[in-house]
């Protein structure tokens, strides 16, 4: 029986749901379900799950769920979902390899010959059609992994996961200057920023578990040429290359430990104002950007609840806390997290298209708990 939720006690009841959601919908090999309940993300996406893993990696640290091993039941899963990673990228090695080989001679990436999106449990991948070529996923993945390596004191890394590791780090050091859809699966002839920030802060998570690799060279052109062409006119970290406004998704650039930026960086200030001027909406949810029409363009739990999270790395712990209890007023009655709420849209006429063609907001959505999660630890860590 699902617990129901009344206001006392919501913050615990509802931290206890967010686990009990994640850990539900990990398949048995290892990658987590994005949504159960609608179809089109009935899929494991390395970037949803690389977060997800993230955030039950902080989470066994006061936590604790039971597991009949005598460890943390979040650092079990989050091991099996970097395995499950690893399989996949090691699967697919001679693909990477003429990914590597083509973009050492200058040609571009081949599709059938990259990493997808997402992929079914068993490493299949899904139904043709969808905007699979996207960098950010293993970036993040390798900079998750990393996270549970220290956390857990794994050491030395798995054989498997070292091979994937370099396999990954080598893929992305070839083809990061080639464009690809964003973490919203859009704009796939763009190059993206937050794109580029997920490879630097995976690369940099890789040299850390493979001193050997040498990503440094890379890593440094990629700061380089964002400092040179990803920026807009007003100085703010750019959505894409070329375009003059901001994406929620520029969060990333702050990510912990390896990040393109400090979360006090001037720059990384600046771009947040930006966001909040342009995306926060009446009411505290975040829209993803200002041409955004997916389900009407509706502001983002999931957001609500990044922008919590960089307002605990900068010291603003109010800001944090006001934006958790929004987000926590959007559960539903069973406790799940949405990814979207229609409270407040930016192209309100779309909605109903949305829904005709895949149903309803995704609802539960694991990432919104694994974000729910995050900024709980940020909370009660500080």
């Amino acid at each position: 029986m699902v617990t129901r939720f009344r206001p006392q006690h919501l913050s615990k009841l509802l931290h206890h749901r967010s686990q009990q959601v994640i850990l539900d919908n990990q398949q048995p090999g290892g990658g987590y379900l994005a949504c159960p309940t609608m179809p089109d993300y009935q899929f494991s996406w390395f970037r949803d799950g690389a977060f997800i893993a993230y955030a039950l990696t902080l989470d066994g640290i006061y936590h604790m769920v039971p597991h009949r091993a005598g460890m943390s039941g979040q650092w079990d899963s989050a091991g099996k979902f970097h395995t499950w990673c690893a399989r996949i990228i090691n699967d697919r090695a001679g693909a990477l390899e003429r990914t590597i080989a083509r973009a050492a001679a200058g040609q571009p990436p081949v599709a059938a010959d990259t990493l997808n999106a997402r992929y079914r449990d068993e490493g299949g991948v899904g139904p043709m059609g969808w905007p699979e070529f996207q960098l950010d996923g293993p970036g993040l993945w390798v900079w998750s992994l990393a996270a549970y390596v220290e956390v857990c004191r794994l050491h030395p890394l798995p054989v498997a996961w070292a091979q994937a590791v370099e396999r990954a780090a080598r893929y992305l050091a070839a083809v990061w200057r080639y464009p690809c859809y964003d973490c919203w699966e859009e704009r796939g002839s763009d190059v993206h920023i937050s794109t580029l920030a997920a490879i630097y802060a995976g690369l940099g998570a890789a040299r850390h578990l493979i001193p050997t690799l040498e990503v440094e060279p890379t890593r440094a052109e990629i700061r380089a040429f964002i400092l040179d062409h990803g920026l807009t006119p007003g100085g703010e970290l750019a959505k894409s290359v070329g375009l003059d406004m901001v994406d929620a998704n520029l969060l990333l650039a702050a990510l912990p430990d390896y990040g393109l930026l400090a979360p006090d960086d001037p720059l990384m200030r600046r771009t947040v104002a930006r966001i909040e001027r342009d995306l926060l909406a009446e009411g505290h949810g975040v829209h993803r950007h200002v041409e955004d029409t997916y389900y009407g363009g509706g502001a983002w739990v999931l957001l609500g609840l990044w922008l919590a999270w960089y307002k605990t790395q900068i010291g603003d712990f109010a800001a944090a806390r006001t934006l958790l209890e929004w987000a926590e007023a959007h559960a539903d009655a069973e406790g799940n997290l949405p990814e979207q709420t229609r409270a407040v849209m930016l192209a309100p006429s779309y909605y109903a298209g949305w829904v005709e063609q895949r149903g309803e907001i995704a609802n539960p959505l694991l990432w919104t708990h694994a974000e729910y999660l995050i900024v709980q630890h940020a909370l009660q860590g500080r």
